[in-house]
C-alpha cells in the first residue's frame, strides 16, 4: 500500500480541524438562537396587556411553559403521574445551555370509549328510557351505531394532539367523555328516522330577539346574542345588544388610528366581524335561551346521512320526563350535550349559565331528522307540542304525557299615551265658578284603559311622576 505524503496528511488534518470548527460554530449559533427565543417569550408574557376592546388573533406559536402555570389546575380531571429522573452530566455551564439537559417528556394516554349498542346498555345510564319510549326496543340494534360517534372521538383525539403543548387548552376529562353513544334509528313500520345520543347537559343562554324582548338578559361570560336558528325581523324594535356591539366597533375604529401595523391587522379583522354582527342583528331575530326550549348539536353532527339540522324537532329525556325541543343552535365539533336555559331550569331549578343541570351522561336527546319547517319564525309552543307528539307516535309512542311548555316571554310594555292639551278657555266678563280640579290619575279604571303590565326584570314599571 502506497504511503501518504507529509503534505497530504497536513491537508487531511486541516480539513478535519475546519469541519470541527464549523460544527462547533453552528452548535453555538443554534444554542444562542434558542436562548434568545426563550428570553423573548418570557418578555412577551410579562409585558402589560393590550386593550381588550376587540378580540385579538390567536397566537402563532405556543408560549413557553413557565412557573406561572398551576399544573394541578391545568391537569384538572386528568390523572397526572410525575417522576423525576436524573443522570450524571457535564459541567453546569455546559448543561445550562443544552436544551435537552432539563426536559419533560409529555405523553397523554386516553382510552377511547365504546358506544352503547342495545336498549339494555342505554338503560344503564337512563333506567326509565325503555319504559318511557317502548318503541325503542324495535329500533335500537348493534348495527345502529352512527359513524358520527367515531368522528366525534377522532376530532377529540386530533385536538388533544394539536394542543398537547398548550396544557391549558387540553380537553378536561369531563369534556372528553361527554358522549355515551350516537345511534341512527329507523322505525321498522313507520320508517321514521331519528338520531339518538346520550350525553350530559350543559347550558346555552345565547340568543336575542328585540321583537319579543327589547331588553337584554345575557348573564353568561360567554353569552352571544346569536343562535343558528334565525328569521327576518318583524318590527322596527332594535336588538337590545346592538348598542353594545356598536360601541365596541367605535372603540376598535378609534384604536386603529394609533395602532402598530401588526395590531392594525388584528383590529381590521375584528372590525369586519363586528360590522357583520351589527348587520345581522339589524336584519334577523334569534331564539332566546331563557325562554325558548331548544338543544345544541355539534357542527360535526350536521353533516352526513345521519345528520341533524337546525330546525329539526327533537325530544329530551331527563329522568322520567320527556321534554319537547328543537335544534336551535350549532356548537363546537368536540362537545356534545347542551340545552337552552329554559330546558335546563325545568330539569333542575338551580341551573344557570354556569351551573349545568345534569353532569353525568344521563340525558338522552332524540332528533327527528329532516323535520325542519321550510320557513322559520319565533318558536310556536303549541305547534311544537303537536308536531313532537305526532313524531313520538311514529317511533312507537310514549308511556307518559309529553311535557307541556308555557310561554314565559314577558308582555311588551304598553306605550304611554300622549296627553291631549285642553283648549284655552276664553275670558268671560261675567265671573264664573272656579272649575274643580281634575285628578291626574283616574281613580276608576276606564273600560278602554290599557292592560296592566306587571313589573319584571326586563320591563320594570316606572313610577308615575307629576307633570307641570
Amino acid at each position: 500500500m502506497r504511503k501518504l505524503g507529509l503534505g497530504t496528511l497536513r491537508r487531511i488534518v486541516l480539513l478535519i480541524f475546519f469541519a470541527l470548527f464549523v460544527a462547533i460554530t453552528l452548535r453555538w449559533i443554534s444554542l444562542e438562537r434558542w436562548r434568545w427565543t426563550l428570553t423573548h417569550a418570557e418578555e412577551i408574557e410579562t409585558a402589560s396587556p393590550s386593550p381588550t376592546a376587540a378580540p385579538s388573533a390567536a397566537a402563532t406559536r405556543p408560549p413557553t411553559i413557565s412557573g406561572k402555570f398551576d399544573v394541578s389546575r391545568l391537569f384538572n380531571g386528568i390523572t397526572l403521574r410525575s417522576e423525576v429522573e436524573t443522570t450524571s452530566g457535564a459541567a453546569a455551564s455546559e448543561e445550562r445551555v443544552d436544551p435537552m439537559s432539563y426536559a419533560i417528556d409529555l405523553k397523554l394516554r386516553a382510552r377511547v370509549p365504546t358506544p352503547n349498542r342495545t336498549v339494555d346498555e342505554l338503560g344503564k345510564v337512563s333506567p326509565d328510557l325503555g319504559k318511557l319510549l317502548p318503541g325503542l326496543a324495535a329500533m335500537v340494534k348493534p348495527e345502529s351505531v352512527s359513524p358520527l360517534f367515531a368522528q366525534l372521538y377522532e376530532t377529540k383525539v386530533r385536538e388533544l394532539r394539536e394542543n398537547l403543548s398548550r396544557l391549558d387548552l387540553l380537553l378536561s376529562r369531563h369534556n372528553f367523555y361527554d358522549c355515551q353513544t350516537v345511534l341512527a334509528l329507523r322505525h321498522p313500520e313507520t320508517k321514521r328516522r331519528a338520531l339518538l345520543f346520550q350525553a350530559d347537559m350543559d347550558v346555552d343562554a345565547d340568543g336575542s330577539d328585540g321583537d319579543r324582548v327589547p331588553a337584554g338578559n345575557g348573564v353568561s361570560p360567554t353569552f352571544k346574542p346569536f343562535t343558528s336558528f334565525r328569521w327576518g325581523k318583524k318590527s322596527n324594535r332594535p336588538n337590545p345588544y346592538l348598542p353594545g356591539i356598536e360601541d365596541r366597533l367605535r372603540r376598535v375604529e378609534l384604536e386603529q388610528r394609533t395602532a402598530t401595523p401588526e395590531r392594525k391587522r388584528d383590529l381590521k379583522n375584528a372590525a369586519t366581524e363586528l360590522r357583520d354582527e351589527i348587520s345581522a342583528m339589524k336584519k334577523y331575530s334569534y331564539l332566546i335561551g331563557t325562554y325558548d326550549p331548544f338543544i345544541v348539536v355539534p357542527a360535526s353532527f350536521t353533516k352526513g346521512s345521519d345528520a341533524a339540522h337546525v330546525g329539526d324537532y327533537a325530544v329530551v329525556i331527563a329522568g322520567s320526563t320527556i321534554y319537547l325541543a328543537m335544534v336551535g343552535d350549532v356548537g363546537p365539533n368536540d362537545r356534545v350535550g347542551e340545552a337552552s336555559l329554559r330546558i335546563a331550569k325545568e330539569v333542575n331549578g338551580l341551573s344557570n349559565p354556569n351551573n349545568r343541570p345534569i353532569s353525568e351522561l344521563k340525558a338522552t336527546y332524540i332528533v327527528f331528522n329532516g323535520t325542519a319547517d321550510s320557513s322559520w319564525g319565533s318558536l310556536d309552543l303549541e305547534k311544537l307540542q303537536a308536531r313532537c307528539e305526532a313524531l313520538v307516535k311514529e317511533i312507537g309512542g310514549a308511556s307518559v304525557p309529553l311535557h307541556h311548555w308555557v310561554n314565559t316571554v314577558p308582555p311588551l310594555p304598553t306605550p304611554t299615551p300622549t296627553p291631549t292639551p285642553s283648549p284655552t278657555p276664553s275670558i268671560s266678563p261675567t265671573p264664573s265658578a272656579s272649575p274643580s280640579p281634575t285628578p291626574m290619575f283616574s281613580e276608576t279604571p276606564s273600560p278602554t284603559s290599557p292592560p296592566l303590565i306587571h313589573p319584571t326584570f326586563a320591563f320594570p314599571t316606572p313610577s308615575p311622576s307629576a307633570t307641570f
